[in-house]
């Protein structure tokens, strides 16, 4: 009997101090979640079902090596979008790729001696839900500088 009461105090503390840290730091996440999720989803996708059953996404991806070019060409694309009352979500922005070169600065000795340089692709992600045809033709025709890749899905 005293191994069974030494296992449970010891347990004991172990299990309020899991549910102490997961409640304290899970409950008040899934709080606000809790909160945040019933006020605004739950109330605009009962209301989207009831309108039409499929909800048509049309994503767009951007991507650029300069954030102020990305930035003003996902401003000019909400712009267009918003032009023909277009629902937005986003943009979201996504993490940046960054692809990283080690180079020998000499051709044949000194190996210690390198240089590195790295390249930083940011991006960007917009999704206009259930787009009509006239917002696709304005998006299609729009103008956006170079160096910003763009992909578009319809989802």
């Amino acid at each position: 009997m005293t191994a069974e009461t030494t296992v449970k105090k010891v347990r004991a503390p172990r299990a309020r101090k899991a549910s102490s840290q997961g409640g304290s730091a899970s409950g008040g996440k899934k709080a606000v979640v809790a909160s945040a999720t019933p006020t605004t989803p739950k109330t605009t996708s009962a209301s989207k079902k009831s309108e039409s059953t499929t909800i048509h996404r049309l994503r767009i991806r951007v991507r650029a090596y300069e954030h102020g070019i990305l930035d003003s060409s996902v401003k000019q694309i909400i712009d267009t979008a918003a032009r023909y009352n277009a629902e937005i979500v986003g943009p979201v922005p996504l993490p940046i790729d960054i692809k990283k070169y080690t180079v020998n600065r000499a051709a044949f000795i000194d190996k210690d001696s390198r240089e590195q340089f790295e390249m930083r692709i940011h991006k960007r992600m917009i999704d206009i839900l259930n787009p009509a045809p006239k917002v696709i033709e304005a998006l299609t025709n729009i103008d956006l500088p170079s160096g910003v890749n763009i992909d578009v899905k319809m989802m």
